[in-house]
């Protein structure tokens, strides 16, 4: 997988070791209201994610880290891969409070975008998002991205109704 690098971060592969980071961001409220399954992480539950997602190939999850720095401050990944139709779900979050609106997710998403269709040959990514998350829903279209369908009222994990939208972007 290696290493892909921009201006002000870089992405690598994740490991084991980016565990305790992944479950401290995946609980902070921020994060995790922005997420369909909102439950507790543990480190039994990203391990788990490990062994049977990013290890079979389902995932290609990548860690963000400060280009200067090297500081892992979120995560971006590729879920459901699917080879034959060559193209996958993407989704990305920045887990430390003090590394949002730095543009950090808009270059993550654009690098991601660009591994996923030179290394990974993939044609298509989707993407959900919540109507209300405009940052995101602006890095989302600063990447390319482009609304393909509304999704109204959709449940979450802890029984919170909300709209979320669909995008996509066609890689090639």
């Amino acid at each position: 997988m290696g290493i892909v690098r921009g201006q002000k971060v870089f992405l690598r592969e994740i490991t084991l070791d980016d565990t305790k980071n992944v479950v401290k961001w995946r609980n902070n409220p921020r994060v995790r209201n922005n997420f369909i399954y909102r439950e507790i992480f543990t480190d039994a539950t990203h391990n788990e994610w490990m062994k049977t997602k990013v290890a079979s190939g389902e995932v290609c999850q990548m860690i963000i880290c400060e280009a200067e720095s090297e500081r892992p401050v979120g995560s971006v990944y590729l879920r459901d891969i699917d080879n034959d139709k060559k193209e996958a779900e993407y989704g990305i979050f920045i887990g430390e409070d003090d590394a949002t609106s730095k543009g950090y997710g808009n270059e993550a998403a654009i690098l991601m975008c660009d591994y996923a269709r030179d290394e990974l040959g993939l044609k298509r990514l989707i993407l959900r998002a919540f109507c209300d998350n405009e940052p995101a829903l602006k890095s989302y279209e600063h990447a390319g991205f482009k609304k393909t369908e509304d999704l109204p009222e959709v449940k979450c994990s802890d029984g919170e109704v909300k709209d979320m939208i669909l995008m996509e972007k066609v890689l090639w």
